[in-house]
């Protein structure tokens, strides 16, 4: 038996990206069988999604692709950028503005991962939500 995903691809410009990216987020999670009855899961996902594009267009200074890939368990949300340099996660004080996306990424995803590529690196987080069941994908099986 094989692996059914279903999955999407955009490219956000460093001027205006974060935003669109949310918003393009938010819509294509509409679609996903778990998002109505988890909206805690999908409002982590955006968050998740704007921390890594600020990331990427603050300290790669590029823009990002990103990917949404769903695959009945795990959703994958994956973002590109040009800096080969890997994200690591910093300790800032108090009032300091920056340096807590990492963290915050971290808390929020199941799982997370950065790897370096030919131009850049990929940072993923995936998702798992409650109500999937592995094997489908369908929260009304859940539990079954």
């Amino acid at each position: 038996m094989g692996v059914k995903a279903m999955g999407w691809a955009h490219s956000f410009p460093v001027s205006g990206g974060v935003r669109a990216g949310r918003e393009w987020t938010r819509e294509h999670l509409e679609s996903l069988p778990w998002t109505a009855a988890e909206p805690e899961t999908a409002d982590a996902v955006v968050l998740a999604v704007s921390e890594l594009l600020t990331n990427a267009h603050v300290h790669a200074n590029s823009d990002a692709q990103m990917v949404l890939t769903w695959d009945g368990d795990c959703l994958h949300v994956s973002v590109h950028d040009e800096d080969p340099t890997l994200p690591r996660q910093r300790d800032p004080e108090v009032g300091e503005p920056s340096g807590r996306g990492v963290g915050i990424v971290r808390m929020l995803a199941d799982d997370w991962e950065t790897r370096c590529q030919r131009h850049g690196k990929v940072v993923t987080a995936c998702f798992r939500p409650a109500l999937a069941d592995p094997g489908t994908g369908d929260p009304e099986t859940a539990g079954s």
